[in-house]
């Protein structure tokens, strides 16, 4: 047995009220992975879309949820946890993976006492950092680092849109970017997520939708139908949008003519492979740079941060200590 947070069934209309916090039957590990003793984990909204049954299937019920974890594995090695799970003998970028999936979604996830992953999904966790800041890594850090330094086309001294400032990927992108050099600007609706933009390195913060002063390079788009016109009509010519998700939806009209008379480019990028994270690991230690924690709850306390995440409250990172 092995206390968790786990899902046993679906609802899109009340999605905590499949969530559990319990101990849970420990399913035996496939062979060569190994045993991490989780002492922090982190809240995404991979997980509520978890538990609406989107990316999850009946038949793996009950899941264990998280993907994102820092522990010590059993040989007293403090390390974080590389979700990304490619298929045995891939090799090269795994997130190219056809056959990839995430912890959480096929194998037990990490809001739990123990999570088993392959060996080669073990990073080593710099002392610099506390299991709660590396927790936040392997999933939204590690997706706005890639998009940042791997997909964008732009470089330092370039003016970069993020849409949606406050959730974990736009935090990330907003440190990340400004330590790097980048003029970086926000939108959110909430006033007091512009402020605390502006507290990270942000440097002007606008309404959602407003028009902005210039067009700019990038834009960085996790929102989906809501932001989508906004990022095209925001961009220089030539410029990209670089998108790694759809929170409010993902079909918004594709404004063809805007995208082919000014030469646009639309980017997909999503989450990053294990060589991305050591280096956003190290890109922390020399910068300083940490990721922004909204709140810290015991696991057993775990709905506490789920329910904030669902109501919208949340500028930066829920993590969960073990």
């Amino acid at each position: 047995m092995t206390r968790a947070v786990y899902v046993d069934s679906f609802s899109a209309e009340d999605p905590l009220n499949g969530l559990v916090i319990g101990d849970l039957a420990a399913s035996d590990p496939p062979d060569g992975y190994r045993r991490v003793t989780v002492r922090a984990s982190a809240l995404n909204h991979h997980d509520l879309w978890s538990l609406k049954g989107v990316g999850l299937s009946a038949d793996k019920l009950p899941m264990i949820l998280g993907c994102d974890a820092a522990g010590v594995d059993d040989d007293g090695n403090e390390v974080l946890v590389h979700g990304v799970i490619s298929t045995p003998g891939w090799e090269g970028d795994e997130t190219l993976d056809p056959r990839r999936t995430l912890l959480s979604e096929k194998l037990p996830g990490a809001m739990a006492d123990t999570v088993w992953v392959p060996e080669r999904n073990l990073v080593p966790k710099p002392p610099e950092l506390s299991f709660e800041e590396a927790a936040c890594l392997p999933t939204s850090w590690l997706t706005a680092y890639r998009m940042l330094f791997t997909v964008s086309p732009a470089a330092p001294g370039s003016t970069l849109l993020v849409q949606g400032a406050g959730g974990g990927v736009a935090t990330a992108l907003i440190a990340m970017a400004s330590a790097a050099g980048f003029r970086v600007w926000a939108t959110s609706r909430s006033k007091d997520k512009q402020e605390r933009a502006l507290e990270l390195g942000a440097a002007a913060v606008f309404d959602d939708g407003a028009r902005l002063p210039e067009r700019v390079d990038v834009v960085f788009d996790s929102v989906g139908d809501a932001t989508w016109s906004h990022s095209l009509k925001s961009l220089k010519p030539g410029g990209a949008v670089v998108t790694c998700g759809a929170t409010s939806g993902p079909a918004p009209s594709a404004d063809l003519n805007r995208v082919f008379f000014l030469q646009l480019k639309v980017l997909g990028s999503t989450m990053g492979t294990r060589e991305e994270l050591i280096r956003l690991t190290r890109f922390l230690v020399a910068t300083s740079v940490r990721p922004l924690i909204d709140e810290v709850y015991p696991l057993d306390q775990a709905e506490k941060g789920f329910r904030r995440m669902l109501d919208g409250e949340v500028f930066g990172k829920i993590v969960f200590s073990h």
